[in-house]
């Protein structure tokens, strides 16, 4: 039984820290916040939406100029704890006690997870976010998934995930896909 994979626990606020862990945004503004994340496909912005209702967010989307698109939440009361503890000063870097969970990974997968056939999954990290790739990799080592850091010289940045154990563990862990995304883009139980 996995005790921490997406079906274990209902939405949370604090779950979107798994955006944060890879290319998602948070910013503040007075005593409000809002975060955001750009992503490469419509079926991620369709998944984002639909997460971020489950926790009592309004999202937005637009498409930016690069065939990317941009999901983003209203400034709300809401995100303000999750600001202060990812943010020092503008860089964002993970708190002393994050971890990552089920429901984390499966916001972090559905934003910038990539299948890497024949036996891999990359999941992207912020290319500005350099603070936070080490304490990120921690996490995910500690969550039975330790991956390779990749550079952006290497096709990242981003966490490669190999091993037919590592993946199982992803799969187990992030749960079934999303209703909007391409079977092939989501880990599969062996």
């Amino acid at each position: 039984m996995v005790f921490f994979g997406a079906e274990a626990a209902e939405p949370t606020v604090a779950d979107l820290a798994g955006l944060l862990a890879g290319p998602g945004e948070v910013v503040r503004m007075g005593g409000t916040a809002r975060l955001s994340v750009q992503v490469d496909a419509a079926w991620r912005v369709h998944v984002l939406v639909a997460e971020l209702a489950l926790r009592g967010l309004a999202a937005s989307w637009e498409p930016t100029g690069d065939a990317r698109h941009a999901v983003r939440t209203s400034y709300t009361r809401v995100l303000k704890p999750l600001a202060v503890a990812w943010l020092h000063g503008t860089a964002k870097r993970p708190p002393a006690t994050f971890h990552l969970t089920g429901r984390r990974l499966r916001l972090w997968l559905a934003a910038a997870g990539t299948p890497e056939p024949p036996a891999g999954f990359l999941l992207r990290l912020g290319e500005g976010d350099q603070e936070s790739w080490e304490p990120v990799g921690r996490a995910l080592a500690a969550a039975g998934l330790a991956g390779t850091l990749l550079g952006p010289d290497e096709g990242g940045p981003g966490y490669r995930i190999t091993g037919r154990r590592r993946l199982a563990r992803l799969a187990e862990l992030v749960g079934g896909p999303p209703r909007a995304a391409p079977a092939e883009a989501w880990p599969t139980r062996p």
